[in-house]
């Protein structure tokens, strides 16, 4: 990860002047080219003498104003951001900035005004918020360019060089998980298994994790304890071949050996947990994971009282991370170790700390008020368009959008404006081209650069831009007002398609098989309170719009205390969806797409693909409502580096020759599958899982919050026994590895015990095959319980 160039490329220091204003007083280690009034005043904020201390974000290199000329070149590494690089343009540098006010009575107006900013090619610039407030005191009181040398050499002597560099698959898992222990195989080097007694630990009451019971049994402890013990007892069988089932007990037959002792690793307690191993025959474990007052703690046949180690242990692994979702390093700075979290899922379009929550409920207050004329583009809900959703719908279909916020920080004024971008991009996973025409704190100076830039994203605090009209949609974060600009007709005109084509979109809509509405409720989706159908449906006002429904979940969520990850989440659902949903308007609208898998049905033996719908209902009223918006994507700068994207990503997808996410859609969503294609999906899913690559893109399509392998475990329970078989092949391959381990276990107890029982089952036969001891097939019943002859109506 640690790349080529250094993660500091300048530091800047600029001061405020009584008689000459804002002043770029330094620039280490060489001028940047530029103009250097654009940066003193970028830097020094309007307003920032009333704010003790501020924190201020911009970018370089986004405009020929902007961009950086220095005499010696950078030494730059070939970025990730793919939004750089492309048109010949330069690296985005991003600009920490932070501004603080000293009042002193004995200078002019009473206050001394400084700022100091670096200039890095990370976007998670927030990580060196520590070592830049250590600077900055620095300078205050002994003011020279040293200061900026040691902040300079300090930042850049941080070692990196052992963080992971993650997929985005692998990303894309760690952002949905929020166990701290993911993917920490990756912090391991050289990693020697420990002894028994090592990874002995005794256990207490707060030693157990009620969501790490499980399945457990292992056979090499197992054959361990026979050998240190010849004479082991057993209170409950003769057999001690049981899996702890949290606290009950379901009998096996005697050579139950689990595979090879390491799934009831992978399917029992995670790391930390109680083992519930019952070698001796005496310990059993509670509902809540901890082991009975019959378990001898100090017991030396056993791991007793002690955790299951498993890959993902970090009893196991040699990094000291607590928490893998970020690397653990440090920055030194004149006898201080400040201790630096890097952020390893972070994507190119996420700068800094921003908070959807924050955006989110700044912009649902009771007394917000929206104005303005509606505009298909913007309204896709009408008059009941939720603010959040309007800003979405200006985001993508590239409107100039403008944040005020007067009297506001502008270190705050920017998180809102980052925010926005990463709603937009759907948190950086699925668009981009949103960052590159941001300006987070935007002033006077500079102005008539930033105003230009097509579909620009600003924030600024001074209220005589809401006058200048150079904006289409106005973002108030004081007053909580949202307005649409009287010209948005003239700048915009309306994109919709004919009626005509509209009509095609969808056959005649008639009730679907598990469709709960009626033609009467399609028919009153294309118009305003059920009022006249010639109503341009792009103006329908709907109170349970999908839109409105999806923010009113989110607020629910916010209001029971759910995190920013799951907000993001949805959101990167959200945007996810719409991008599926424009590949189905354009093979609509023009016969064909390059945003997604052609859409089909699963016909003849052959995978369906595209974009899924419960039924016909829902799909008439998704297309209906997202045809205006995706029109206007369609001529977006976005659209392209998508289409881009998609193009890429199909030629190194790891999981090729059919739609993944449709069929895992399939399985969550559709009731009453045919066999066959539950069949299909399940076997084409095992027959792609042979390498890691493979998993973890299975397992990028199902995140933790929308059920994990909940879809694929219901699959374990089919009356079909190939299908069965095929799960368990899945399964199989997920025990494998680590994550898959992880994604595992967050199975419920009936799941993981029916894999379990399954994998076992197979593994018996399998055995007894290799030693001619396999019954006669009439002698054996596999018929699962829940497709027994009296439940299939037999006698």
């Amino acid at each position: 990860m640690a790349g080529k160039g250094p993660h500091c490329s300048f530091v800047l220091l600029a001061e405020f002047d009584i008689d000459s204003g804002a002043q770029l007083t330094y620039q280490f280690p060489q001028p940047l080219g530029t103009d250097e009034g654009l940066l003193a005043n970028l830097m020094l904020p309007d307003g920032a003498e009333r704010h003790l201390e501020d924190w201020t974000i911009f970018f370089l290199n986004q405009t020929p104003f902007n961009t950086i000329a220095p005499v010696l070149a950078l030494e730059t590494e070939s970025s990730d951001n793919q939004s750089n690089g492309e048109e010949g343009r330069p690296e985005l540098l991003y600009v920490l900035n932070l501004v603080r006010t000293k009042h002193d009575k004995s200078v002019r107006r009473g206050a001394v005004v400084k700022a100091m900013a670096i200039c890095t090619r990370h976007p998670f610039i927030q990580i060196f918020k520590p070592v830049l407030l250590l600077a900055l005191d620095d300078y205050f009181a002994h003011p020279s360019q040293e200061c900026l040398t040691r902040l300079f050499d300090a930042i850049n002597s941080m070692n990196i060089s052992a963080a992971p560099a993650l997929t985005r698959s692998e990303k894309l898992i760690m952002r949905a998980s929020e166990r701290k222990d993911i993917f920490a195989e990756k912090f391991a080097t050289h990693v020697a298994p420990l002894p028994l007694k090592a990874a002995h630990k005794t256990t207490g009451s707060n030693g157990s994790h009620s969501s790490e019971d499980g399945i457990l049994i292992s056979a090499r402890a197992r054959s361990t304890t026979t050998a240190s013990d010849p004479n082991p007892t057993h209170s409950s069988s003769p057999s001690d071949s049981s899996f702890s089932l949290g606290g009950s007990a379901v009998w096996v037959n005697d050579d139950s050996v689990l595979i090879d002792g390491q799934v009831g690793v992978a399917i029992g307690a995670g790391p930390g947990s109680v083992g519930g191993v019952s070698l001796s025959g005496s310990s059993v474990l509670t509902s809540r994971g901890r082991r009975s007052t019959d378990a001898s703690s100090n017991s030396s046949h056993a791991y007793s009282g002690g955790a299951i180690p498993t890959s993902s242990d970090p009893h196991l692994r040699s990094g000291i991370s607590k928490d893998t979702h970020f690397f653990q390093t440090s920055i030194a700075y004149k006898g201080h170790t400040l201790p630096i979290k890097l952020p390893l899922a972070t994507f190119p379009e996420e700068v800094g700390e921003y908070s959807l929550i924050q955006l989110i409920q700044t912009f649902s207050t009771p007394l917000i008020t929206i104005s303005g004329p509606l505009h298909p583009h913007l309204h896709t809900n009408g008059i009941l368009t939720h603010p959040i959703i309007i800003l979405f719908n200006a985001l993508v279909t590239g409107k100039r959008i403008l944040f005020l916020g007067h009297n506001i920080p502008a270190g705050q004024v920017a998180n809102y404006v980052l925010s926005a971008c990463a709603l937009g991009s759907g948190c950086g996973a699925v668009l981009r081209g949103f960052i590159e025409r941001s300006f987070p704190y935007a002033g006077l100076a500079g102005g008539e650069d930033w105003v230009t830039t097509p579909a620009y994203i600003a924030g600024v605090t001074n209220p005589i831009f809401e006058t200048s009209g150079s904006w289409d949609l106005l973002m108030d974060i004081g007053t909580a007002r949202v307005v649409v600009h009287k010209d948005i007709h003239i700048s915009f005109p309306t994109t919709m398609a004919p009626p005509a084509l509209v009509n095609t979109m969808i056959p005649r809509p008639i009730k679907a098989e598990n469709s709960t509405g009626s033609e009467d409720d399609i028919q009153r989706i294309a118009t305003r309170d059920g009022k006249d159908g010639n109503q341009k449906s792009e103006f329908a006002a709907r109170q349970d719009s999908l839109d409105n429904m999806f923010i009113e979940d989110l607020i629910s969520a916010i209001t029971s205390h759910f995190g920013e990850t799951l907000v993001r989440m949805r959101f990167t659902e959200y945007v996810v969806r719409f991008v599926r949903l424009a590949a189905r308007y354009e093979e609509l609208a023009v016969g064909s797409t390059k945003l997604g898998c052609a859409s089909a049905p699963f016909l003849d033996g052959s995978l369906g693909s595209g974009i899924v719908f419960p039924d016909e209902a829902v799909a008439f009223k998704e297309l209906t409502a997202n045809a205006s918006r995706i029109e206007g994507w369609r001529r977006t700068k976005s659209y392209q580096y998508y289409v881009q994207d998609f193009k890429k990503y199909r030629a190194t997808a790891a999981i090729q020759g059919f739609d993944l996410s449709h069929q895992l859609l399939r399985l969550r969503l559709v009731k009453n599958l045919p066999d066959a294609e539950v069949e299909l999906i399940v076997r084409s899913i095992a027959d792609n899982l042979r390498t890691y690559e493979q998993i973890v893109e299975l397992l990028a399509f199902m995140p933790p919050h929308t059920g994990g392998l909940q879809p694929l475990s219901f699959c374990l329970f089919h009356h079909q026994e190939s299908i069965r078989e095929a799960t368990v092949d899945v399964f199989n391959e997920l025990r494998q590895n680590p994550v898959g381990v992880i994604f595992l276990q967050a199975l419920n107890h009936f799941q993981r015990y029916a894999y379990v029982r399954q994998a076992h089952a197979r593994e018996s036969r399998m055995k007894d095959l290799s030693h001619g001891l396999a019954p006669p097939p009439h002698l054996v019943s596999r018929t699962p319980s829940n497709r027994s002859e009296v439940s299939l109506g037999g006698t």
